[in-house]
């Protein structure tokens, strides 16, 4: 398709972009392109016009340093939300001499959620007659521009790479609008192919109603779904009512911890979030997806890099509850032997890691596999420093509920009372965030064998990473055990009713 930029449209010779200029020349006036020259969105800052020469100079626009493009999504206040303050400031703080412009398309964005969808078409369309008029009359470099997109934004950024002419260099989309958006053709979405390089945040991908509010499927070059793009930490209905007593904010909390991310990641140099490549949420779970070799992994946000000949890379992390979000991965192996009346044992296991600068509270793990290698995840939140020694313990019959009913139903069902014995000779580990291998042998090489109120403390072996197990049985992932409810199954079911009753009312009824 051949096109020639005037002013405020396109002049084309394709029939289909014929119809799509004159979305563009309806949304102009419309959508205003606010250069920030101040942190403050309260001080109305400068703003760029298509074809205007003198408001590129009155706002002191500079064609050779970076341009960013901040794009917002659908709207019920008419208003930015709290988080366009946020993300603004750490930009300009991170990019200090970047033009900054904020695109504002409010008056489109509050309507009926249908409605705006049908508008980031056009509003794409007039992002690119601005880049073009740029390109044209004053030779901005288009590897230079990196278009960043929350929800609708991130499918309005896609528009515009689709039709600006030549290459953004790079659209990022948080957690980008899924309804309306989910498995449709990738020329109706943001895709790969809309920049050199997009990388993409999903942060909200349950499903309800047939629908999730932030798009479940894959479509940038890499695809990083932060605690499975799932249950984020902090966002429990119990969590968020506490703190606002409103409904609302409970899903508003993970659609828009995306954007909390990517600000974080501008703003937390000294330790970034790591992300990894993996096939699916469960296998990272069970601390399968650690590795760096050949670019799989890479940094969140802001950090993130383009990786060659990748295209829906999906990668995954865990993250704390709040900023600085990053925190600490490990992936655990260990054999465990049955050495005596353990077939139906099923061990509650609790580990605790001793670090060069403190040490964790116990992380605990179930779902052991006997005479085999068992794999799992353990996040920690806070920097332990080089691992020094790990104590393993079996629960008792009566450390836990969960360890009293497992003690009841084997006793019902086996009537000779046992004592089970298991062994556990070595722990292997591999820190994520520094890719270093540590195997772990027992402290007292004769007490390598473990009952139900007992633990082994392992310290570093002198021979060092341990070869590859024949068979391996995957557990879920450690978690440190918390006090206190909430965030539990029953919260999480509440979550999801909720979510559904909200999701209807608001598509089909309420403007937001």
């Amino acid at each position: 398709i051949k096109c020639n930029h005037c002013v405020l449209c396109f002049i084309c010779e394709d029939s289909e972009l014929d119809d799509l200029s004159t979305n563009s020349q309806a949304a102009a006036g419309i959508i205003k392109y606010n250069m920030r020259k101040h942190v403050d969105l309260d001080q109305e800052g400068c703003y760029l016009k298509t074809g205007r020469e003198d408001c590129l100079e009155e706002c002191g626009f500079n064609t050779t340093a970076k341009t960013i493009f901040i794009i917002h999504g659908w709207t019920m206040s008419g208003m930015f939300e709290s988080w366009m303050q946020k993300l603004v400031n750490a930009v300009m703080q991170r990019e200090s001499d970047a033009n900054v412009v904020v695109v504002d398309w409010i008056s489109r964005a509050q309507q009926l959620y249908p409605d705006a969808v049908n508008h980031t078409h056009g509003v794409g369309l007039d992002i690119a007659a601005m880049l073009n008029w740029l390109q044209d009359e004053h030779q901005l470099p288009l590897e230079n521009v990196h278009l960043i997109g929350y929800s609708l934004g991130a499918h309005v950024a896609g528009y515009a790479g689709t039709y600006v002419r030549g290459t953004v260099g790079r659209i990022t989309g948080l957690d980008p609008a899924g309804p309306m958006f989910e498995g449709v053709e990738k020329e109706k979405r943001l895709s790969p192919d809309d920049a050199d390089f997009v990388d993409v945040l999903h942060t909200y991908t349950r499903e309800a109603l047939g629908v999730s509010i932030g798009i479940q499927q894959p479509i940038g070059d890499i695809d990083i779904y932060p605690n499975g793009g799932d249950v984020q930490p902090g966002c429990g209905l119990s969590d968020v009512l506490a703190m606002t007593g409103n409904f609302m904010e409970v899903m508003k909390c993970e659609h828009e911890r995306a954007v909390h991310l990517f600000v974080d990641s501008l703003m937390n140099k000294k330790h970034m979030s790591y992300a990894f490549q993996c096939t699916d949420p469960s296998r990272f779970k069970k601390g399968i997806c650690l590795s760096c070799r050949k670019n799989r992994c890479n940094k969140i946000g802001y950090n993130a890099t383009k990786m060659r000949k990748r295209r829906n890379t999906k990668m995954y992390l865990k993250t704390r509850a709040d900023t600085p979000f990053a925190g600490y991965h490990y992936q655990m192996k260990m054999h465990v032997f049955n050495r005596k009346d353990s077939n139906s044992a099923d061990p509650i296991f609790n580990i605790k890691l001793y670090g060069e600068h403190k040490d964790t509270a116990d992380i605990h793990d179930n779902g052991i596999g006997l005479n085999l290698t068992n794999t799992f995840l353990v996040f920690t939140e806070q920097d332990i420093g080089d691992l020094l020694k790990i104590r393993l313990s079996w629960e008792g019959e009566s450390d836990s509920w969960s360890s009293m009913w497992k003690n009841i139903r084997n006793k019902f069902w086996n009537n000779k009372p046992s004592n089970p014995i298991l062994e556990v000779r070595r722990i292997r580990v591999k820190a994520g965030e520094t890719q270093k291998k540590y195997a772990f042998c027992a402290q007292d090489p004769s007490r390598t064998e473990i009952s139900p109120g007992e633990h082994i403390t392992f310290v570093k072996c002198p021979d060092g990473w341990d070869v590859k197990p024949r068979k391996r049985y995957e557990t879920c992932g450690g978690k440190i055990r918390r006090g206190g409810g909430g965030g539990g199954g029953v919260s999480e079911s509440l979550n999801d009713m909720l979510y559904a009753v909200i999701l209807f009312f608001l598509i089909n009824r309420v403007p937001m």
